[in-house]
């Protein structure tokens, strides 16, 4: 199974500064085994596709309307993404659970909606330093991932990405031991187990949380990680470069 990169940017970079980025990576990007994706602010996705166009690299959204068009001010639906070439959204990052107040019925109900439009959500789970401290971590993401599942009818393996992100090692410097993200990716692929059987074996699980090119390889060694959600190290062509080297 092919790794992914998820290169989240979140709110960062202009349009135009996203285009000279893409530019600086397809003149430094090396051989490497890893697929590479960048979730852009939805405005820089258009100017990107041109950028990026033949080359490997993909474009995905960093939210999606759970709604596929009509009166709601503000959102962006699953065919206006395609249409700018996006290929994957990411729904339920922590960030928009903790400050938009979004609840795993409406994860679910927006990985539905990627779906239905022809992307693959990357569907984004995980504890905070509370829950960790208490122990229950692994209980605490598996009840948030079947809950943000819960309107996924998936027909096959390649529909959807799960990314844990322990809410405690995003943006802070802490990360997750590779033991800390195995333990929690061969959990979460137990539990796909019991809701798609014959397709759990074949979706990609994703760690998220201070990655960076010193780290990541141990990382994707362990047995369930198929790859990482980028974010700080994401925004620098030479930090990318070496993500995606030291997966070659």
């Amino acid at each position: 199974m092919k790794n992914l990169l998820a290169l989240n940017w979140k709110m960062n970079k202009t349009p135009s500064e996203a285009v000279q980025w893409a530019k600086e990576l397809r003149a430094a990007l090396p051989q490497t085994s890893a697929e590479l994706a960048i979730m852009a602010p939805a405005i820089a996705l258009q100017g990107l596709s041109l950028e990026l166009k033949d080359s490997p690299v993909k474009l995905g959204a960093q939210d999606i309307s759970a709604h596929e068009s009509g009166a709601y001010t503000g959102e962006i639906s699953a065919a206006m993404l395609k249409d700018v070439g996006a290929m994957y959204a990411v729904v339920g990052h922590s960030e928009r659970r903790e400050y938009h107040g979004e609840s795993s019925q409406i994860v679910a109900a927006k990985a539905a909606a990627a779906i239905a439009g022809g992307l693959v959500p990357i569907i984004c789970v995980g504890e905070g330093l509370d829950v960790r401290e208490k122990g229950e971590q692994v209980a605490y993401t598996l009840d948030q991932l079947r809950d943000s599942l819960s309107q996924v009818p998936v027909l096959g393996a390649d529909q959807i990405v799960i990314a844990y992100e322990p809410v405690w090692a995003i943006g802070t410097g802490k990360t997750a031991t590779a033991a800390d993200a195995g333990e929690m990716a061969d959990a979460i692929r137990g539990a796909l187990g019991g809701l798609y059987r014959e397709y759990a074996d074949g979706v990609r699980i994703l760690y998220g949380g201070s990655v960076k090119p010193a780290n990541i390889a141990e990382i994707c060694a362990q047995t369930n990680v198929n790859g990482a959600l980028v974010g700080g190290a994401s925004l620098d062509v030479a930090s990318v470069v070496g993500l995606a080297a030291a997966l070659s």
